[in-house]
């Protein structure tokens, strides 16, 4: 071994994977990786997983009358629609209030996969794989008090995530591929139904898996991940589309998914209940999730945009009803509403139990409508997607001068 590799290799266990990324050794994967829309990401609540194809083929439908290069995503969550969009081959700003979403965001969308080493980033996770579980604050509210992992995954978590500042040093990005690593693992040993206002009585067959951090699905490519209100971000960002997916009701994103907020910031917050959730996720409350206002923040957010077209995905179960939201981007647009059924949650289909683990309760339905609303300002856009599905319902709504 020769000087500087010996020096490198005595520098600690991450350095020779760090000397890989500042090299510059890339060997990227291949670019139509993720096309489907089908990229690994966290179980989350109306990640449109299954929607995906459908959103994408209504945009192609749009750019294909007028053109569309630059894509913003306002409400991002799991990064699963932005990433799917940067994999089209789209220009992709996606913007997310949760410190969560922006990190997810920063290695699924921003992060260039041309600038980082898939065989580096192997390397770091690898070393990252092989540390000791050390006990913390972290396994023992997550463990213990509360079961949301196995108190040999909590301890491994709370070694990694102890571990990634000294792995990325000032890389932002980095630090936001290490970490999306991380929930993806976690994700994948949790013992939830994929929310985490509770966790399982008896532990889930996976929570008894091992803790293994791996690639997250990079892609090559410019991109831009923000972090703050939907509102402001409409106000700040000039795109050809935006994709809006806002919270359907009361059931924040924060409370759902407080774990993944927790584990970002690293904080050790104060909590509350059985779940063990953050303080703040009873003060951190969206506009959108209360019926009030829910209609009122829509239509400023939709007058704010700065693009031509926009996509808005939405369920019949939400505060907002279909005829709302035509409302709301009816000004100074022409509106089209597609809808189809599609499977509820998979909370809905186990149905509802006591603390106790008794079944108290019946499940009303277990299927729900979801709609796209596209709303544009060019009328051929329009009609092309009056024709392209004449099955579904459109609502024109008047421009002046048109």
């Amino acid at each position: 071994m020769n000087g500087p590799a010996r020096r490198r290799a005595e520098a600690g266990p991450f350095a020779q994977a760090r000397h890989l990324l500042r090299c510059g050794l890339r060997r990227v994967r291949d670019p139509t990786i993720g096309t489907t829309g089908a990229a690994a990401v966290i179980k989350y609540i109306g990640s449109k997983r299954a929607l995906v194809p459908w959103i994408l083929s209504t945009v192609a439908e749009v750019g294909r009358v007028a053109p569309v290069r630059r894509v913003g995503d306002l409400f991002s969550g799991s990064a699963r629609v932005a990433h799917a969009f940067k994999a089209a081959g789209f220009e992709v700003v996606a913007n997310d209030l949760m410190t969560y979403g922006h990190v997810l965001a920063t290695a699924l969308v921003a992060a260039d996969a041309r600038h980082y080493s898939e065989d580096a980033l192997r390397g770091l996770l690898a070393d990252l794989n092989r540390l000791t579980g050390r006990d913390g604050w972290f396994s023992a509210l997550y463990a213990e008090e509360a079961r949301f992992f196995h108190p040999k995954n909590a301890r491994r978590i709370q070694a990694v995530r102890d571990a990634i500042p000294d792995v990325c040093g000032s890389d932002d990005q980095l630090r936001a591929i290490l970490l999306t690593s991380l929930m993806l693992a976690a994700d994948r040993v949790d013992s939830t139904t994929g929310v985490q206002m509770a966790y399982l009585k008896r532990w889930a067959p996976r929570a008894l898996g091992d803790l293994n951090l791996s690639v997250p699905p990079l892609l090559a490519g410019p991109g831009w991940s923000l972090q703050g209100e939907a509102q402001a971000a409409a106000e700040a960002v000039e795109v050809d589309l935006v994709y809006l997916d806002p919270p359907y009701n009361q059931h924040s994103y924060l409370g759902n998914y407080h774990l993944w907020e927790t584990l970002v910031l690293w904080d050790c917050p104060p909590t509350y209940g059985v779940a063990r959730k953050r303080l703040d996720c009873r003060t951190r409350k969206s506009a959108f999730n209360h019926k009030g206002s829910a209609p009122q923040a829509l239509r400023s957010l939709v007058a704010a945009l700065r693009a031509d077209h926009v996509v808005v995905s939405f369920s019949n179960e939400g505060y907002l009803t279909a005829a709302d939201i035509e409302d709301c981007l009816g000004d100074g647009r022409f509106v089209v509403r597609l809808q189809r059924e599609h499977p509820r949650y998979i909370g809905s289909r186990i149905g509802i139990y006591s603390p106790g683990g008794v079944k108290v309760g019946s499940v009303s339905h277990t299927r729900n409508v979801e709609y796209l609303f596209v709303a544009t300002r060019r009328r051929p856009v329009y009609d092309a997607l009056s024709h392209a599905a004449p099955a579904a319902g459109y609502h024109p709504r008047p421009v002046p001068g048109v």
